[in-house]
């Protein structure tokens, strides 16, 4: 508890600091006028942040077509009059590269191992059903607790508010592309989550550190030193990457959102997101201090209620709505194939699926494969089988209830124009209250809960990056990696402050920029080690078909 009570302390004299002070005049030694006191935590950390995070975006979200003329930057609606958001600003049509890389990458793995996606679905219910379960196995969590942690850092507000975002500026059509994103995803998560535990780390003490830092740099050093030096470089830059997701996407942007959610029904939060912040980082420092197997003991018990509670409330939703269900699928099937300009037509509600599919359920990313790492196994391509599951769960069920409901209840009709992802909780809660009143109440339970879910399994990918840049100097140095391990925590839980603080736009920008470039050095290595995933796929099948491998019960 003693970095709790430091960082506390910390941010206290940071809440409390010059705010009230005068300043010097830089030109002479005369006081300025003292700062303006009616200014918020809140607001001087985003007055920060937020040019910080434009900065990068000019670099990390680079749009060649855009910079080229290759398309309209702008959507358009029958007129060619621009479409306007809740600002009066033009909604861009944009088409960042590193969407086009994903859809490349989840396409090639498909093929590539002969559609393991769909081949592998059975036996992965299996797998997870404990039927192939060693507990002599090394490793630190069984198979069902690796998915149900990756999945709780799948499984987020992408989901509620990404998907509503996506229907509200792609339109309804954007539904068909999601799914098709999340089925194709299953055979990127596959080739990473067994290259995730092929090339893991196991120390003295049974604890597992696995990712693409190990596949990346280990898997490649097997193909000459020219090779082992590039492995190097990738590892390091995803280890950069991965910091930086767990910074943004996997804490910021689901603390921003929880907080915003939460102040809708409890008016007293509204202008405290700092000091809700403070209680969110407590709350979240008890779980993540236990390591892996504390989350995964929180995890398996979280991720089944929570999904449970959404996909029900959907299903009720759309149940009490089911004579708009035939027009809603026509409208859907038209949208995704028969765009009108106002959406960007069919390239501009295909991107708009495969965007949000990708940032929901990070295929192609690499994060997931960091937890899958950690499962009791001495074959890597059992938890590969399992990890296919999690799109599957993620964007095939999860977003496509979202989805479903807005469609089937007609809210899109009625949206606002904020396209922002505050805007999306508003839509995906105004669906629920058009059947039953009180939905949006268990909305914000959900939203809750998938955000702090999410919160405590990027803690760990993050986590995970840091100790394989700066553990080895922290032991050094130190003589332990737990002081690299608690330095990182500490800042991490600093920023759900940031994040409770800061506007959405730039949180979501930086969330977007920080996960999205993990998938470059990802997926570039996961090409070129495919060739002996699939080797070893097809012998593991073979020894499974021929009883090689048995089962344990």
């Amino acid at each position: 508890m003693k970095y709790f009570t430091f960082l506390i302390g910390l941010l206290f004299v940071i809440s409390t600091g010059t705010a009230q002070n005068p300043v010097l005049n830089p030109s002479d030694t005369t006081l300025a006028e003292p700062a303006p006191p009616s200014r918020t935590i809140s607001e001087r950390i985003n007055d920060r942040f937020e040019p910080a995070v434009r900065s990068m975006d000019k670099v990390l979200f680079f749009d060649p077509f855009k910079e080229f003329g290759m398309y309209d930057p702008v959507i358009r609606d029958d007129q060619g009059n621009p479409v306007l958001n809740a600002d009066g600003q033009p909604v861009e049509n944009h088409i960042p590269i590193i969407i086009l890389w994903l859809i490349a990458g989840a396409l090639f793995f498909t093929v590539f191992m002969r559609f393991i996606n769909f081949r592998g679905f059975g036996h992965a219910i299996t797998l997870i059903r404990g039927k192939y379960d060693n507990p002599k196995d090394a490793g630190e969590v069984n198979h069902f607790q690796a998915l149900a942690t990756a999945l709780s850092g799948t499984v987020g507000l992408g989901n509620i508010a990404g998907v509503a975002v996506a229907i509200a500026v792609g339109g309804p059509g954007a539904t068909i592309w999601m799914i098709i994103a999340g089925l194709m995803g299953m055979a990127s998560k596959f080739t990473e989550c067994t290259l995730g535990v092929k090339y893991r780390n196991i120390d003295k003490n049974g604890e597992v550190s696995g990712g693409p830092m190990y596949y990346l740099s280990k898997g490649l050093a097997k193909r000459g030193k020219g090779m082992a030096v590039f492995g190097k470089i990738l590892a390091a830059f995803f280890a950069i990457m991965v910091i930086g997701g767990s910074f943004g996407g996997g804490n910021m942007f689901q603390a921003n959102q929880a907080y915003a959610q939460l102040a809708n029904f409890i008016p007293m939060l509204e202008g405290n997101g700092f000091w809700f912040g403070i209680m969110l980082a407590i709350l979240t420092g008890v779980v993540i201090i236990g390591g892996i197997k504390s989350i995964a003991n929180v995890t398996d018990k979280m991720v089944p209620f929570m999904a449970i509670l959404y996909v029900g409330a959907s299903l009720v939703v759309i149940a009490l709505n089911y004579a708009n269900i035939p027009a809603a699928f026509v409208e859907i099937w038209n949208g995704a194939f028969n765009a009108d300009a106002a959406k960007g037509g069919l390239i501009g509600v295909l991107i708009m699926g495969f965007r949000r599919a990708a940032f929901s359920n990070e295929a192609g990313i690499g994060s997931a494969s960091i937890a899958h790492s950690a499962v009791k196994t001495k074959e890597p391509i059992t938890e590969g089988i399992v990890a296919l599951l999690e799109p599957f769960i993620d964007t095939v069920v999860i977003c496509t209830m979202t989805a479903l409901v807005i469609v089937i209840t007609g809210e899109h009709h009625n949206f606002g124009g904020d396209v922002s992802t505050s805007g999306g909780v508003k839509l995906t809660s105004d669906a629920f209250q058009h059947t039953i009143s009180w939905f949006p109440y268990l909305l914000t339970v959900a939203v809750f809960l998938f955000a702090f879910s999410t919160m405590i399994s990027w803690s760990y990918y993050g986590l995970k990056g840091f100790d394989y840049l700066f553990g080895g100097w922290s032991e050094k140095v130190f003589g332990s990696r737990k002081i690299a391990k608690y330095v990182y925590q500490v800042v991490f839980l600093g920023f759900i402050i940031v994040g409770c603080s800061s506007t959405m736009s730039a949180v979501i920008d930086f969330s977007d920029m920080m996960i999205f470039v993990m998938a470059f050095p990802n997926i570039l290595g996961l090409y070129i080690l495919a060739p002996e995933v699939y080797c070893d796929l097809k012998s593991y099948l073979h020894r499974v078909k021929t009883g090689e491998i048995k089962r344990y019960r």
